[in-house]
């Protein structure tokens, strides 16, 4: 079936087969199709450095000023508790996530197609139903793969204008996603831009050090996982300065669980110092707390640290700073530390009983950016310089669901070549090139490819490409510019280690006794 620019095509009936190249199936009545919000915590989050940002601009034709008024003649601000006009239209980044990839992605990336090609008016005029309500538009949300977060349970008239506003903050992330560029997408083109480039603006996360046994944050083995294990209806609460200033302990009693390994870097970590040492990296924006790039040999200046990191820690009242490790006991214990400075004044509060209005009064705090906190300053002086100057771009063990860092791909210039190196796919983001498989294996290959002169030096390289450098391998998926990373000896030991399946049991046949 081949695409049409009538807008009538998108909305007639398609098989499954087409619909999974981006037309929307026909919808009864023209609404949005019915999902089930995923938990919380399920998406895109714009934590560690979420901010208030400005009110999405109206659409053509003032699309707030044409709804704002509900059925029944009520406006936004009835019944709302109190709220104004303005506190109801607030938009924070963290009220709205990216959903989950799931088996629905051919209808998201179907209905985010028809926003692309028709824009965001026609968009509404096609799915927004004639008795518009709350809840029509958190589906017509979770259609375009997005999240509203921080909604109470029912959805009422007070948070229809913060809604509205949220799903035009949706369109026009949407609308501003890169396309692909025609001629780069296969290895070799990955080879080349290698060679050549002299800005390599490189983008970590947590998945770069799991073969250290850090874990990531979001896998089912991941950090989140273990703390839904422990009972927390969101486990994102431990990372939330709110939280942290109500109750510390909640940080404070997993904080263990985050403390880096000593004195290991993985080959990822020697990738990224090679980059630098061929006067090839811009710069790595790293989304990981643990220092392991600065460890590895990466210079301050060549690095931003865009969640903080637990090198150094602050007190939360008087902002006195100490080397990180100093906390490392008390972390590694569950228990407070506190700041010598403020211990005095402490100490006087609680015996006038007046440490309770400040439960996080002279607490000491890792300098590591939590939900609710800006990103630290070398963020916003470098980010949009590196944006324009950088000629490639690596997203490297992350899945991109933390904004603004998540939103920078979107931000590079079209012409600049981008490749995801992960374990999944990112179905969101129009990378030129997809290499899915182990980081380290990823690079390894890239490297060995390369020639001799860009061997990484790290003790395991040698045995990730093998001895006969045939141990990796690197196979098509069928879909333009994704391929997947194969480590033979890996995949040999796997299969070694998996459990045999048990015998069936012997039959015995009975014969029937004579009378």
């Amino acid at each position: 079936m081949e695409e049409s620019d009538d807008e009538s095509a998108a909305s007639s009936p398609a098989s499954d087969s087409e619909r999974c190249r981006g037309e929307p199936a026909e919808r009864p009545e023209g609404r949005a199709p019915e999902k089930t919000a995923p938990a919380a915590g399920a998406g895109r989050r714009a934590g560690f450095g979420a901010r208030t940002t400005p009110a999405a601009p109206p659409l053509a034709g003032s699309l707030l000023a044409e709804t704002a008024e509900l059925p029944g003649g009520r406006t936004d601000t009835e019944g709302s508790g109190g709220l104004t006009d303005s506190e109801a239209a607030a938009v924070v980044l963290s009220d709205l996530e990216e959903a989950e990839p799931s088996e629905t992605y051919a209808n998201v990336h179907a209905f985010r197609k028809f926003v692309k090609r028709f824009g965001p008016q026609k968009f509404l005029e096609r799915f927004l139903p004639p008795d518009v309500s709350g809840e029509s538009i958190v589906q017509l949300l979770l259609s375009l793969g997005y999240v509203p977060r921080n909604l109470p349970p029912r959805v009422g008239a007070a948070h229809y204008v913060k809604l509205m506003r949220l799903l035009e903050l949706a369109m026009g992330r949407i609308c501003e996603l890169r396309p692909r560029l025609e001629n780069f997408c296969s290895v070799a083109h990955v080879l080349g831009a290698l060679r050549t480039a002299r800005n390599i603006l490189v983008i970590t996360g947590a998945g770069i050090s799991t073969s250290l046994g850090i874990p990531d944050f979001r896998s089912s083995e991941g950090f989140y996982s273990k703390m839904a294990a422990l009972g927390l209806e969101d486990p994102q609460e431990v990372f939330d300065i709110r939280v942290f200033h109500d109750n510390p302990m909640v940080f404070y009693s997993i904080a263990h669980m985050i403390l880096p390994p000593k004195d290991v870097r993985a080959p990822l970590h020697r990738f990224l110092t090679l980059l630098q040492d061929k006067g090839k990296l811009l710069r790595n924006y790293t989304q990981n707390i643990d220092n392991i790039e600065a460890n590895a040999g990466l210079r301050p200046e060549k690095m931003v640290q865009c969640h903080g990191s637990l090198a150094s820690a602050s007190c939360v009242t008087c902002r006195y700073q100490v080397e990180g490790t100093r906390l490392y006991p008390a972390l590694e214990k569950g228990e407070l530390a506190y700041c010598p400075r403020c211990d005095k004044k402490r100490l006087a509060c609680m015996r006038r009983d007046d440490s309770a209005d400040d439960p996080s009064f002279g607490v000491m705090k890792p300098d590591i950016t939590f939900f609710g906190e800006d990103l630290p300053r070398a963020y916003h002086s470098q980010h949009a310089r590196d944006l324009r100057d950088c000629d490639l771009l690596l997203s490297i063990g992350t899945s991109l669901r933390v904004a603004p860092v998540s939103d920078m791909v979107d931000k590079v210039a079209p012409h600049v070549p981008q490749v995801l190196i992960n374990r999944d796919p990112i179905p969101s983001c129009n990378f030129d090139v997809s290499f899915l498989g182990y980081c380290d294996d990823t690079v390894s290959y890239l490297c060995d490819q390369l020639g001799r002169d860009w061997d990484i030096d790290h003790p395991d390289y040698r045995s990730i490409v093998g001895a006969d450098r045939r141990n990796l391998e690197v196979h098509g998926t069928g879909e333009k510019g994704v391929f997947e990373v194969h480590n033979r000896a890996r995949a040999a030991k796997l299969a070694a280690a998996a459990p045999k399946p048990a015998p069936g049991p012997d039959l015995v046949l009975l014969e029937p006794e004579l009378p």
